[in-house]
């Protein structure tokens, strides 16, 4: 815990809120990052943590990101995160979700939730019972839904400026893109990458998430762990995070990475390892904020209504990847250097010129 609490000054990070209520089996922690560029957003994400500690280590890297993918992006909107310590599976009910919602009421609109793994627009419907600060909500709750489309949309921009970067075009028909997760934003990722004229190589823990993008798009479907040595033009982690990392990075048979994942690398360092072998990444949470983009349009009441204007922007994805790119070759840092560089840039001129 220690070692945890120590990022709280190291990062900078402005409120840490644990909460617990025992009536309604909640245990959670809410971590406000970054407020500089606006409202903290970030998803409530719902997982059996083996402890408080680790629960708060994954809340603090994840709030970090959060402002960092909202200051490249060009959202108005600073970064935040909750995790909830349970099996979405056998503990999420309508009481904890609701307990939820009043934790979250109380910080008064400085943290906004969004749905994330363990939770989905249904629950977000039950948080908004209790606040007003709360999107990806169900349609059928008159929300504006599930932003994984806009998500993969993003992830997609990023996977064609990598080929682009490493191919020297960036159509995608012919192209193996490998896919490590196929369930909410990675089934989107495989829709548009299918669309697209691309082979697919895809794994997914649940077989039925699997089988559906055999089905739908012709995927070849690996095991878990075999993912990581699929020979592919473009690596798609679109799961959990920390996916490339000592015991993978050797294995990677690929020429360039973006995914949906946050926080797909397992330290910074990894960067440069990836540097080293030629394989090019895309910063995750550069090519994964479509869904941020898409919820501050939400907040500010578009929605459907903006549907075509939202991918619209999400598609500017393409253009920041090749920036991020060609800012790491002039200063010979790594991508994922660069892209710190351009969001701590925005932070700081907010924080010398405010409004």
């Amino acid at each position: 815990m220690t070692e945890a609490l120590a990022k709280l000054t190291q990062d900078d990070f402005e409120q840490v809120v644990f909460c617990d209520q025992p009536d309604a089996a909640l245990r959670a922690i809410i971590a406000i990052h970054d407020t500089t560029l606006g409202p903290a957003l970030g998803g409530v994400r719902m997982r059996p943590y083996r402890s408080e500690e680790e629960a708060l280590e994954d809340v603090l890297r994840l709030a970090r990101g959060m402002t960092y993918k909202a200051a490249i992006s060009g959202v108005d909107l600073g970064g935040g995160k909750s995790v909830i310590i349970g099996d979405p599976a056998t503990d999420k009910t309508e009481a904890l979700l609701r307990a939820m919602g009043r934790q979250i009421q109380a910080l008064d609109g400085r943290y906004i939730a969004g749905q994330d793994i363990g939770t989905d627009s249904d629950d977000m419907a039950v948080i908004a019972r209790e606040t007003p600060h709360v999107t990806c909500v169900a349609e059928s709750a008159g929300g504006g839904g599930d932003p994984s489309f806009a998500t993969a949309f993003g992830v997609v921009a990023g996977i064609r400026a990598v080929l682009k970067e490493v191919r020297g075009a960036d159509s995608l028909r012919g192209r193996t893109i490998a896919i490590q997760g196929v369930g909410h934003v990675g089934y989107f990722v495989a829709k548009y990458c299918h669309q697209g004229g691309a082979e697919l190589v895809v794994s997914d823990l649940s077989e039925a998430a699997a089988e559906r993008a055999r089905a739908e798009f012709g995927a070849e479907i690996v095991n878990a762990d075999g993912i990581y040595e699929v020979e592919c033009d473009v690596f798609s982690p679109c799961s959990v995070g920390a996916v490339v990392n000592d015991r993978t990075l050797p294995r990677l048979r690929c020429a360039g990475i973006s995914g949906g994942a946050n926080n797909v690398l397992a330290e910074d360092r990894h960067a440069a390892a990836l540097a080293e072998r030629g394989i090019c990444y895309a910063p995750d949470y550069l090519v994964n904020s479509g869904g941020l983009i898409h919820c501050q349009a939400v907040l500010r009441g578009g929605g459907e209504l903006q549907r075509e204007r939202i991918l619209e922007r999400v598609g500017g994805i393409y253009d920041q990847t090749l920036a991020v790119f060609r800012k790491a070759g002039a200063e010979g840092i790594t991508t994922a250097a660069a892209a710190d560089r351009l969001a701590e840039e925005r932070i700081r001129r907010a924080r010398q010129h405010p409004l």
